[in-house]
Formats: C-alpha cells, sequence, structure tokens
C-alpha cells in the first residue's frame, strides 16, 4: 500500500538536492563561477547560400523576373526562388541550365561563388586577428 495520500502526487527528485548556501552542512556542492557570455564564432557560408545570392544578384543585375529566368532555364518558379535563398541544394544539371539562362556557364556561376567564399574568408580572419597564410589550394586570396 502506498504512503501518500491519495490525491497528492508523489514527487522524485532528478538531482540530490543540495543546503542552500549559508545554511552549513557537507552535503553542499562546491560554488562553480558563473561562466561568461560567449559569443557564437562567426557562421560560415553554406555553399548553397553562395550559389543562391549570385544566382539573385545577376538576375537582379540583368533586371529579370524569377519567372523569365526559372522558364529560360526549364525550372519551377518556386523552385528557383528557394535556389536563391539557399534552401535548397541543386544538382549541377540545375545549376547549369539557371546559370545559362542568365548567360553565365557553370564556371562563372561556380567562380562567382568561390569568390564570394574566399571574400568571406578573408573577412573572418580580419576579425579574429590571426595571420594564417592567405593561401587554399594554389590560389591566391589577394584582392
Amino acid at each position: 500500500m502506498s504512503t501518500h495520500a491519495p490525491n497528492e502526487a508523489r514527487v522524485v527528485p532528478l538531482r540530490p538536492q543540495t543546503a542552500p548556501p549559508g545554511a552549513g552542512g557537507a552535503a553542499r556542492s562546491p560554488q562553480r563561477p558563473p561562466e561568461a557570455p560567449r559569443t557564437p564564432a562567426p557562421r560560415e557560408p553554406l555553399w548553397r547560400d553562395l550559389v543562391g545570392d549570385v544566382l539573385r544578384r545577376e538576375r537582379l543585375a540583368q533586371e529579370r523576373t524569377l519567372k523569365d529566368v526559372a522558364e529560360a532555364a526549364r525550372i519551377s518558379m518556386p523552385y528557383l526562388s528557394e535556389l536563391e535563398r539557399g534552401r535548397k541544394e541543386a544538382s549541377s544539371e540545375v545549376l547549369a541550365a539557371a546559370a545559362q539562362a542568365l548567360g553565365l556557364g557553370l564556371a562563372d556561376l561556380l567562380t562567382r561563388a568561390q569568390h564570394e567564399l574566399a571574400r568571406n574568408a578573408r573577412s573572418r580572419v580580419g576579425r579574429s586577428r590571426t595571420s594564417p597564410t592567405a593561401r587554399y589550394d594554389g590560389l591566391c586570396l589577394a584582392a
């Protein structure tokens, strides 16, 4: 039979209880100093974000609509929008079609995205005040 009243919930603590500060006793856990708030490291951009930015920037520079470019690339307008916003990972065939619809080759699109990635890396290096070498895979990142 149960030892608690029928209308009361029984509470089982998940952590051992410690005595409040100043109450004395050996059951007290050592006090840790409060941790300083951590600032999150800057997020490195995803490739899909960079490619999407390049697609959108080029489309807007040409003063073309999503509908116009999507029709020329033979992809749906909502899908192109999601590509531009970095919400979808596109296949190389879709990227090539979108680039061609904008008058670019696939290599042009990817080179522009790579330049954005390099620019982002340089700005992060400048913020962190470290001086790693500015060469990646044999490509110079100098402006």
